[in-house]
């Protein structure tokens, strides 16, 4: 048994002193009438079968998919982030988005400001900026059609990216006559997520919020989620597969790959992932995701319920030679 096994004996008190970052709980050994709430202030991951009364109540819950060993490792390699995910996915488990994305927000920020972060930052080489990418926009009658096109960029969301995508979803909010909208990709990955070139360049974690509260896409795309119908080819990761687990509809190619890897920079899924993937798998895998950074490939998302089916679809060719459909 691990030193930071959590143990039916054990009170949050003691747990509180504890420097552990994260416990294990046993599942077949732990009492079916013994709560683990309130959790500790750190991971939980619980072991065991999932038809125990308990078995809920973990941040975690031990699947083939992410083995424990790997989540212990990104865990110790970035403690304080993958503190701050389980308990922000606790705090807004039953909000509604509106309500949950200032939370992340402001979890994001602090974590932004935090060392875990800043020793990441110190270590990368960025290369210098690609030109901005466009997102096309076409009506017809009730669909809205948007084709993100950065493909030299693997579809990364620099800012000129995220405030056309802001403004883009606010037309449905403002038309009801927009039934439908479509977002689908260049070249050969969705989205590779947040432009690695631009992190850092706002240190100040109060005005990084503020920008989020004004233009964040997710702000205008949860208003009406519903009606979106988003489709992935090859890599989707971060910031890519925040935005599409928005969506009422997520299709992907048979070669479509999804990924979390934020927690191992020090930080969060902070484009609204940690309220829209909790919402598609549940809190427990979303927490798994994340913690570990693994990546999962397209039959895995759609067991998962990620992704509602896999198909195949052609690609999306800005000149009009396809149109999103």
């Amino acid at each position: 048994m691990q030193t930071n096994a959590f143990q039916p004996w054990m009170l949050l008190e003691d747990m509180r002193a504890s420097a552990a970052p994260f416990f294990t709980l046993d599942l077949a050994t732990w009492p079916a009438d013994q709560p683990i709430d309130p959790l500790p202030p750190v991971p939980v991951l619980a072991f065991g079968p999932s038809s125990h009364p308990q078995a809920h109540r973990a941040d975690i819950l031990i699947e083939a998919a992410i083995p424990l060993t790997t989540l212990s490792q990104n865990i110790l390699r970035a403690p304080h982030a993958a503190a701050t995910v389980v308990q922000l996915l606790r705090a807004t488990e039953n909000l509604p988005p509106d309500r949950a994305l200032p939370l992340e927000s402001f979890a994001f920020a602090m974590l932004q400001a935090g060392a875990e972060h800043a020793t990441w930052l110190a270590r990368q080489s960025f290369a210098p900026p690609l030109p901005p990418g466009t997102l096309h926009v076409r009506r017809d009658n009730a669909t809205l059609h948007l084709l993100l096109d950065r493909a030299q960029a693997q579809n990364s969301i620099d800012r000129d990216m995220r405030d056309a995508l802001y403004e883009a979803f606010a037309l449905p909010n403002l038309d009801t006559g927009i039934t439908c909208v479509k977002l689908r990709a260049t070249g050969k990955c969705f989205s590779m997520g947040a432009d690695l070139a631009e992190f850092g360049t706002t240190r100040d974690p109060v005005a990084a919020h503020s920008i989020r509260a004004r233009t964040l896409p997710a702000h205008q795309m949860a208003r009406r989620a519903e009606i979106y119908d988003i489709h992935i080819q090859g890599g989707c990761a971060g910031s890519g597969l925040e935005l599409a687990a928005f969506a009422g509809r997520l299709t992907a190619a048979p070669d479509a790959w999804f990924q979390l890897p934020e927690t191992a920079m020090g930080i969060l899924p902070g484009f609204g992932g940690c309220v829209s993937v909790p919402r598609r798998i549940g809190r427990q895998r979303a927490a798994a995701l994340m913690l570990s950074g693994k990546r999962i490939n397209a039959a895995l998302a759609l067991g998962w319920g990620l992704i509602d089916a896999i198909i195949n679809e052609p690609p999306a060719d800005p000149a009009g030679a396809h149109q999103p459909g």
